[in-house]
């Protein structure tokens, strides 16, 4: 039997991202039988606009739907930006969602998970991811909710315990069967 493929998308771009480095921990020691690929590149979408999305769409846009077609399951991790998702994650499920109701997250498993320094970890901009992504017509999978708060200064990637729940999620995520 051949892996799980999960494709994680990280809601934010910066080199020292804390979301990026708990992703890189879960890499490490992955969950048997998942492979987990992380798409790069998505600062190099262009915002989503009809008037290009056209036959001769960006290849950076190709290739992202290439591998969102490709994927068993979807992983959202992201931290949380004035309130709401990244921009860039908004950007990406826009993409994949087109052309309308054929896109390529159309009836794929989505986790949302992620972590932002505060009391609240991330919430409002995973409900919102998981309201983007169920419009765009994934089949996200709503028990799965991991909004880790973390105070500034810390670094959630370092503790054991936190790598080891977001695993969990992963490990869960890629054991869902309930696909439309």
């Amino acid at each position: 039997m051949s892996d799980i493929r999960v494709l994680a998308l990280v809601g934010s771009l910066r080199a020292e991202s804390v979301n990026r480095k708990i992703l890189d921990a879960v890499l490490a020691d992955a969950p048997a039988g998942v492979a987990i690929e992380i798409a790069e590149g998505l600062e190099h979408l262009p915002f989503y606009n009809e008037d290009i999305d056209t036959d001769d769409v960006a290849p950076a846009v190709r290739k992202f739907r290439q591998e969102v077609a490709e994927a068993d399951r979807i992983l959202f991790v992201l931290p949380e930006y004035n309130g709401t998702m990244p921009a860039v994650l908004n950007n990406a499920i826009d993409w994949a969602s087109r052309p309308f109701g054929e896109g390529a997250i159309k009836g794929k498993a989505v986790a949302v998970v992620g972590a932002a320094g505060g009391q609240y970890g991330g919430t409002w901009a995973h409900q919102d991811t998981r309201r983007s992504a169920k419009v765009a017509g994934a089949n996200v999978i709503e028990d799965i909710e991991l909004s880790h708060a973390f105070a500034w200064g810390t670094d959630p990637a370092e503790d054991a315990e936190v790598v080891a729940q977001f695993a969990a999620a992963v490990a869960k995520l890629a054991a869902y069967e309930g696909i439309a």
